[in-house]
């Protein structure tokens, strides 16, 4: 095997908001990468890159797809009640190819008793990675202040149970710099853990005031009570493990859980994390 091939680096989620912009950076800094995508025409056509298809459960393809690759970066797999049973499959799967180091995007704040629901599934898949003997990193990333303005209903109304909590929201293009910072270096990281957050922590309330002054029209936020964060979702007719996520997202921010506002972002990258009124306007 050649030393372009051991130094290769595979990349999920290029279809995606933060693997594709990693994708397109790492190419950008002349990586050789491996893309692997459920939908391979849907893969960006990069110089230095194979596309590869795969899916997180089909172990025997993922091994395939992953022989001569030295550094992983697994992107969480899209929400979904088998998701810790998929993401153990593909870490078998890379374990079985050969591969040496896996850079995990994870949750800020994993816990097997997080206050947020899925960020269970990270910790427990944060678990299955040191058990695993591969190398490890783990970006346990904070919610992005990308999705934010998605959460405002028609009728300009942020609903959640948040209170007065305050969370440290994170644009995926400083989560897509430290990811690919890491994968460019990753000896220099093994074993890391890095909570990455935004530079300031806010209120939904400083959440719906930003967005208001970004789209000059009114944005409120309206503190829902338990009953009514799960009777205003019924509309979408969700699993019940999928409501339990979108609620637990606002009862995570109200318990405090999510805060913390940390150094790391520019510790890896060298430069200050964008703040949320500069990522609405386009900065």
């Amino acid at each position: 095997m050649s030393e372009s091939q051991t130094a290769r680096i595979a990349v999920t989620g290029s279809t995606g908001a933060v693997g594709g912009l990693v994708a397109r950076q790492l190419a950008a800094a002349g990586a050789s990468q491996l893309l692997l995508a459920r939908t391979p025409a849907n893969a960006p056509q990069l110089p230095g890159c194979v596309v590869a298809p795969f899916s997180y459960a089909d172990r025997e393809a993922s091994t395939a797809a992953l022989r001569g690759t030295r550094t992983l970066f697994m992107v969480s797999a899209a929400e979904s009640e088998s998701r810790l049973d998929d993401h153990r499959a593909f870490i078998d799967a890379a374990v079985a190819a050969g591969v040496e180091q896996v850079v995990y995007t994870s949750f800020f704040g994993a816990s097997p008793d997080a206050t947020f629901t899925l960020a269970r599934d990270h910790f427990a898949t944060e678990e299955y990675l040191k058990a695993s003997g591969m190398r490890w990193t783990f970006l346990r990333d904070n919610f992005y202040m990308d999705v934010m303005p998605m959460f405002v209903g028609d009728d300009g109304v942020l609903r959640g149970l948040a209170g007065d909590g305050r969370v440290s929201i994170v644009s995926r293009a400083d989560v897509a710099a430290v990811a690919t910072a890491v994968l460019r270096a990753p000896d220099a990281h093994q074993g890391a853990t890095y909570d990455l957050t935004g530079p300031e922590a806010l209120t939904a309330t400083d959440i719906a005031a930003a967005i208001a002054a970004s789209r000059g029209t009114a944005v409120t936020f309206h503190d829902e009570t338990l009953e009514e964060a799960y009777e205003s979702r019924r509309k979408w007719d969700a699993p019940a493990w999928q409501n339990d996520a979108w609620v637990s997202t606002y009862t995570a921010i109200a318990s405090g859980e999510l805060s913390r506002v940390t150094g790391d972002v520019e510790r890896v990258t060298g430069r200050a994390p964008l703040m949320f009124a500069a990522y609405l306007a386009g900065e």
